[in-house]
Parts: C-alpha cells; structure tokens; sequence
C-alpha cells in the first residue's frame, strides 16, 4: 500500500518537519511570552505615570508616547522571521536532495565536531563481487556450490554476490534447518551434508580448524561436516564521492571522522587509510557499534555534537543514540530512515557537509534577525519615550523591521 511505502513515509517527514522546533526557536517563543506583557506594562507607565508627577505634563502627548513605544514593541519581526529562517534553511536542504525532519536537527548540526560512519553502503557501494575462491580439499566449483547452497535464502549483499557468482538455480527445497547466526554466518543441511558459510567468529564457535585469509576483502569461510573447505573473498568498492565527504567534513571544522564497521579488520583499516579517516573500529557487531558510539560520547559538552551515518537495519539503535542520525534513503532501509533525523536522497555522504553549511548559514542569518529586531527597536522605543520619534518610524520599526528580517530570512533558501 502506498500509505506504508518508503515514499509516503519521506513525504510524511517533509510534511512535519516544522513541527520540532530549534531551542532558537523555542527560546524566541518564551521570549515572548514574558516579552509582551512587560512590554505592554512600560508602554501603560509611559502614558500614564508622567502625567501624575511631572508639572505641565500633557496626557495627550504621553498617550502618544506610549502607543508608539507599544507599537514599535511589537516582538513580530523575530516570531516570523526565526521560524523562517529555518524553514528556509529545510527547504534548501531538501532541494539538495537533504531532508531533515525538524529545525532541532538544523540547528544541532551547528555543533557538530564527530562524524562517525558506518561502513557497508554508506562509505562503499555495498555491490560485491567475488575476487578469489580459494578450496581446500575440493574444487573450486564445489567450494562455490558449497557457499551458494548456505547463501541462497539470504537477501544481505554479500550473500547475493556468491549467488549471482555460482550462477546456477539452487533448488531451496532440499537446503534444511536454515539457522542465520547472527554476526557469525549460515548453518543449513543438505543432503546429509551440514555446511556452514560465515566469517572467522563462526568458524571459532563450532571448533574448526581453518586457514585464515591473507587477502584484502570480506571473507566467507566455508566448512562442511566440521572440515574446512576453503574461503571466498568479495570485495566492495568505495563510494566515488567517499574520499570527497571525508575532505569537505575536514574543511568544515570537524574534528574527528570514526568508521564503524562488523568487518574485519584488515579490510577496515585498508578503507580507512584510503579515506583518511581518523579512527577505525571493525569486527563489531550491531550492539557493540552503539558501544563504541558510547564511548565517543564520554566527556562531551552540549556544544559537542556527534553525527552517526547509516543505511542498514542493524544501524537503527546507532542511529537513534546519536545526537544527529543520518540514513541513506536510497539504499537504506526503511528502519534506518525512522530512526535517522537526516535522509540522504541520493546516498552521497559528501551531502552532510552540505547540510552543516546550511546549518552555520541559517544560523547566521537567524542571528542576524535577533541583532537587527533588538537594536532598531530599543533605539525607536528610547527615543519614542523621548518624544522625538513619531509614529511613523514607530511604523518601520515594527512593519518595515519585520518585513526586512523576512527578505533576509529567504536569504537562507539560496
């Protein structure tokens, strides 16, 4: 149904993004809260109170006063502009193929000093293809038929590589007692035969006795009846536009880029010394990236955000315990876009430095509007009080002040 397709749920995000407000924004609502009502007490003693003490004071000059003082008091130039500006700032982002569900994500961008990634998808392609087979005891059309057989009712990448490598229908009537192994691999019968695909933990849990691969890649490691069989190598490539993220997050101020990853180590540290990343944490299964995601948090102020990348379903907790969750909305699941407070349309990593730009850029013009609101209105209300401002300039410090910190609100959509 279209009401629960991936597409009806990034419409619905769109649609209530404005609904989580930036602490700016909030602030601004307070403000003026207790704003007006004191604003409205000064502009009543302005009018009234001179009258009664002062000799010769005229009740119609001072009502005067007042009403200008109460006019250009007026808190609309930053209610309409702040939220504008934000707003503004979520339109252009999602014209760049960036949606953010709420200005609160916008403006915590600003603070963003660690970008951690995970791996699979999102720093590389997440497309692979086998590289080497390399049999012990058997040839090197078993070993693949072997792994296919183990592989064929998996839908991960990985699994798809080997199954598209074999070629060959495989009849899912014969493969018996399934058991995916979570973070280890794929135990199944068949015909007699129990074979077992998976990564070095699997081979370790059942007490098999293996050669361990030298090769860069992921590697899947296949044993029938309790003997080793061989390995698979499959390797996946770096995003083109990787190495450009990781640049452009550096040009922006981030202190720190981490890689988490389930793979193993070699193949992490080779994408990390590519990408230049500046810590890499691998073999780490789905609860253990949320860990180590804890771990980076430790010792960090409100002012020191941290930003998870994502794409898979194993990466929706990671997501939602970072401070800012980022999924791909191309590739990634429909789990990861819930969690994620960032969708990245098109799946380019080099789109979060983007999305901080227009983060720092909305912020400045949202500052800007406070500055401009607050100076040239107390300059008015002073000299409203004083009797040399008119009305009319009372007038501009009110309309023609709010329409101007709008114009420059809009700035924030180009």
């Amino acid at each position: 149904m279209f009401g629960e397709s991936t597409v009806s749920k990034i419409l619905d995000l769109v649609e209530n993004a404005s609904s989580k407000k930036a602490p700016t924004e909030n602030f601004i609502s307070k403000f003026s809260k207790y704003y007006t009502p004191a604003v409205v007490a000064i502009a009543l003693a302005v009018a009234f109170i001179p009258p009664l003490v002062l000799p010769d004071a005229s009740l119609r000059e001072w009502v005067y006063r007042g009403l200008i003082f109460l006019v250009v008091s007026c808190p609309c130039a930053l209610v309409l502009s702040i939220p504008l500006s934000f707003f503004s700032g979520i339109g252009l982002a999602s014209k760049k193929g960036i949606l953010i569900k709420g200005s609160n994500y916008l403006e915590s961008l600003r603070y963003v000093d660690t970008v951690v990634f995970d791996k699979t998808g999102t720093l590389t392609k997440g497309v692979f293809k086998v590289t080497k087979v390399y049999p012990v005891g058997i040839s090197e059309e078993k070993l693949i038929e072997y792994a296919a057989l183990a592989e064929a009712n998996s839908n991960h990448p990985i699994a798809k590589s080997i199954t598209n490598f074999y070629n060959k229908k495989v009849d899912l009537d014969k493969v018996e007692n399934y058991e995916e192994i979570a973070a280890h691999g794929i135990k199944i019968n068949y015909f007699g035969e129990t074979i077992l695909a998976g990564n070095e933990k699997l081979m370790k849990s059942e007490n098999i006795s293996y050669t361990p691969a030298t090769e860069v890649g992921t590697v899947v490691y296949v044993a029938v009846d309790s003997e080793f069989r061989g390995y698979i190598v499959i390797s996946d490539e770096i995003k083109e536009d990787s190495v450009k993220a990781i640049k452009d997050l550096k040009n922006e101020g981030i202190k720190q880029v981490v890689m988490l990853t389930g793979d193993n180590e070699k193949v992490a540290n080779n994408i990390a010394s590519k990408l230049g990343l500046d810590k890499v944490y691998s073999n780490l299964l789905p609860d253990e990236k949320v860990e180590k995601l804890e771990e980076i948090f430790k010792g960090r102020t409100d002012k020191e955000k941290v930003v998870f990348v994502g794409d898979g379903i194993n990466d929706a907790p990671v997501l939602a315990r970072a401070d800012v969750g980022i999924a791909m909305g191309g590739l990634g699941s429909d789990a990861a876009i819930e969690a994620a407070d960032i969708v990245l349309m098109n799946d380019e990593p080099s789109k979060i430095s983007v999305a901080i730009g227009i983060a720092n850029k909305t912020n400045k013009i949202v500052w800007q509007n406070i500055a401009i609101a607050l100076t040239v209105k107390a300059i008015v209300m002073v000299l409203g009080a004083g009797g040399v401002a008119t009305m009319w300039e009372a007038i501009f410090a009110d309309v023609g002040v709010a329409l101007i910190a709008v114009l420059n609100a809009m700035r924030a959509m180009k």
